[in-house]
């Protein structure tokens, strides 16, 4: 894969849901984004990138765009973005960005879905936070470089509740599923609380394995007997592989503590790149839970994410 490109045009929009325009150069700002952007801001899709093969490919369709339509902030020339995974770095001119996203959900069709039936940014663009300030233009070069393998994990935390997501209960288990992770080192990319509804936990749960490629996505609550509990389906649903030995362990070793830990459902699966593991709905059974299962899912995690090695005799 080619990791040298070429900024082609850098592209901004003073409001959402406007078409961005090709400017002469701009200016990334740390931990923000581009300088007169309405993207720009504190959250992980700062800055916007597209490949133009991407661009090209579909004007040879009858697309008929030009820079800036699809909403991307840098047009790259050489470089197929949409193959580079989540960590991947890029510096773009004087500044370096991180990939925090690939692809992003389309929840409403955009002016060009509209006119010609089709939109490629949903599936093709990248998005991205900025690691170094500094000026762009067209014309700069891109140089992208593959994360780091031995990068701290990333994580997400999804609480399931009806009551926690009406405001009706404060939610102690995501916070403390949070607690214990970054203690162990992971870096939270979201944590979300969620209802009791399975076709919102499928979408979370696909999005943040496929878009975002966290390394593990905990979620707590949902787990039991009650109709509202639909969680492990949610999770099955979604996964690729089965990894049962991990929800397994966690109620072998829950039942030395309660017997009532063998009416918990909770599931452990693999999605693409990723690990998701059900956790109980209290605070105390998430903080036992996690206790025994963080030490060995570092390895596991490892072998995952292409770091580490199986296990052999």
């Amino acid at each position: 894969m080619n990791l040298k490109g070429t900024v082609r045009a850098v592209c901004v929009s003073a409001a959402r849901g406007t078409a961005k325009r090709p400017v002469e150069r701009a200016l990334l700002i740390k931990a923000y984004g581009i300088e007169g952007d309405a993207h720009a801001g504190s959250w992980h899709r700062q800055v916007s990138l597209l490949s133009c093969e991407r661009v090209e490919d579909f004007n040879r369709r009858g697309g008929g765009v030009t820079d800036g339509d699809f909403g991307e902030n840098i047009l790259v020339e050489g470089v197929d973005l949409r193959r580079l995974p989540v960590g991947s770095i890029l510096k773009v001119g004087a500044a370096t960005l991180r990939l925090t996203q690939i692809g992003k959900d389309c929840h409403s069709h955009c002016a060009i879905h509209r006119r010609v039936g089709d939109c490629i940014m949903p599936r093709e663009g990248v998005f991205a936070e900025v690691l170094e300030g500094g000026e762009v233009r067209a014309g700069d070069g891109v140089d992208a470089a593959l994360p780091d393998p031995d990068r701290p994990f990333t994580a997400a935390v999804i609480t399931l509740s009806d009551k926690g997501a009406a405001g009706e209960r404060a939610d102690g288990s995501g916070p403390a599923a949070r607690a214990m992770l970054e203690a162990a080192g992971y870096q939270i990319v979201e944590t979300l609380l969620l209802p009791d509804d399975e076709a919102q936990l499928k979408a979370a749960l696909c999005r943040l394995a496929d878009q975002r490629q966290v390394d593990l996505i905990v979620t707590s609550g949902g787990t039991g007997f009650s109709l509202r509990d639909r969680t492990p389906e949610a999770t099955l649903a979604v996964a690729d592989r089965n990894a049962p030995g991990v929800a397994e362990y966690i109620r072998v070793r829950s039942m030395e503590i309660t017997p009532r830990a063998m009416l918990g459902r909770g599931v452990s699966v693999i999605r693409k790149g990723t690990l998701i593991v059900n956790l109980p709905g209290s605070p105390k059974a998430v903080r036992e839970s996690l206790g025994v299962i963080l030490g060995p899912l570092e390895h596991g995690l490892g072998i995952l994410r292409g770091s580490a090695a199986e296990c052999a005799r």
